[in-house]
């Protein structure tokens, strides 16, 4: 199964990037990593709230305000690991974010993860949305 979604932010490249990476940013608006998100290291996210860790996995690609892949897993995966690709495409007026999520668990069974990471995606990046469209000038 594969998560696809794009929005058009107005921030830039530089910023949107921050949003991804950076361990304030990250907790605004999705689980905050005790260091910035780096290649070739392994990574683990905490509730902000309860500070349970909610994922895990390692940086695959770090390439400053174009790419950003890493994998994915959360406990009601079990032993699935899946990919997160992050695209930042700039456009004018701001940047295109495109969410690529790939290699979720597959089958009826495993459907209802499937419903409840897309929700989740939508309601993460609504999240920094609103916080790049209150807090950095246009």
């Amino acid at each position: 199964m594969t998560i696809n979604k794009s929005i058009y932010l107005r921030a830039s490249k530089h910023d949107v990037w921050e949003y991804l990476t950076e361990p304030d940013k990250l907790a605004i608006w999705f689980h905050k990593p005790p260091q910035a998100l780096k290649a070739g290291e392994s990574y683990e996210m905490f509730g902000s709230e309860s500070g349970n860790k909610l994922m895990w996995g390692e940086v695959l690609t770090a390439d400053p305000h174009d790419l950003l892949v890493y994998t994915f897993t959360i406990g009601p995966m079990g032993d699935a690991v899946s990919t997160v690709i992050w695209t930042l495409e700039e456009v004018p007026g701001g940047t295109r974010l495109s969410l690529l999520h790939e290699g979720l668990p597959m089958g009826i069974a495993a459907f209802d993860l499937t419903l409840a990471l897309d929700k989740g995606w939508d309601d993460h990046i609504g999240r920094m949305r609103n916080d790049l469209h209150e807090t950095v000038p246009a």
